[in-house]
């Protein structure tokens, strides 16, 4: 890069690169853009090529915990501390849905993927979901030309009590399933220490997979069946799935709080406080 992007004096919280169009490989520098949630409650749009923000919006009152795009790009999805999701275009930088089902728990992911209309029984060609910190997933099917976005299903996972001298619980997290179609997959603070399979078809677990620890960061591969999971105890793991023998790291020297897999699959960027590690998946 030849420039930096602008410096704010509020705290960036997430941020989340734009898709890029469909068929258009690759994509130009132009049409690069980064969102980014900051801690005053701002989503601000920042052009890659020019290094500089496009856009600044105000539609939350509380810190972005959680950003992404929808999948064409068109719609940018917000999740605030207090549980707060906005739907906001940037095109016209209005803010055209805000939802209340999370409030009062941060929210800890947002993801989007493409369906069909009549995938499930909703209209709508998106799916996505949020997760929130105490431990509840809401899936919802989406028209966003139409103005349309309706509750598909709503999950929540059970726990124990907290363990006293605990200062924080492992975070709630939840991705749907790139190889195995109408399934997401949920890891957190449970009755345990385990990744479950949900169905949205059937509605129910279909499977589990033990885990040594909770986790602390998830993604899955766009490109095989298996999953990256990062540990408290500096531990990333890559599980094939269904099933498969695991395979254990221990590169980090911290905790494993983000995993992230390229769209190709071939390599897995990975973040603890004091490094960010990038992996090559030869076998990928």
């Amino acid at each position: 890069a030849t420039g930096a992007l602008p410096i704010s004096l509020q705290s960036c919280q997430c941020l989340a690169w734009k898709p890029r169009p469909v068929g258009l490989w690759p994509c130009p520098v132009e049409s690069q853009h980064v969102v980014a949630g900051y801690s005053d409650g701002t989503v601000r749009v920042f052009s890659v090529s020019r290094t500089e923000m496009e856009l600044k919006m105000h539609p939350h009152t509380a810190a972005l915990t959680a950003i992404a795009y929808s999948t064409d790009g068109e719609m940018i999805l917000s999740g605030g501390k207090d549980g707060i999701v906005a739907v906001s275009s940037p095109r016209t930088g209005m803010t055209i849905h805000v939802l209340a089902d999370h409030k009062g728990s941060p929210i800890t992911v947002l993801q989007c993927t493409r369906k069909q209309y009549h995938d499930f029984g909703v209209e709508g060609g998106e799916l996505w979901l949020a997760t929130s910190s105490d431990r509840r997933v809401s899936v919802w099917g989406s028209d966003w030309l139409q103005d349309k976005c309706e509750l598909l299903d709503w999950l929540s996972f059970p726990a124990p009590a907290v363990p006293e001298g605990l200062d924080s619980l492992p975070p709630s997290l939840a991705a749907f399933c790139p190889w195995e179609h109408g399934v997401l997959i949920y890891v957190g603070f449970g009755m345990q220490k385990e990744a479950l399979f949900y169905s949205l078809r059937k509605k129910q677990v279909l499977r589990k997979i033990s885990l040594p620890a909770f986790a602390t960061s998830l993604s899955l591969s766009p490109a095989a069946p298996f999953m990256a999971i990062g540990f408290s105890d500096r531990l990333l793991r890559l599980q094939p799935c269904p099933a498969g023998d695991p395979q254990d790291y221990a590169g980090h020297d911290d905790t494993v709080h983000l995993c992230r897999f390229a769209p190709s699959g071939r390599r897995l960027l990975t973040a603890s406080q004091s490094a960010v590690l990038v992996w090559e998946l030869t076998g990928a």
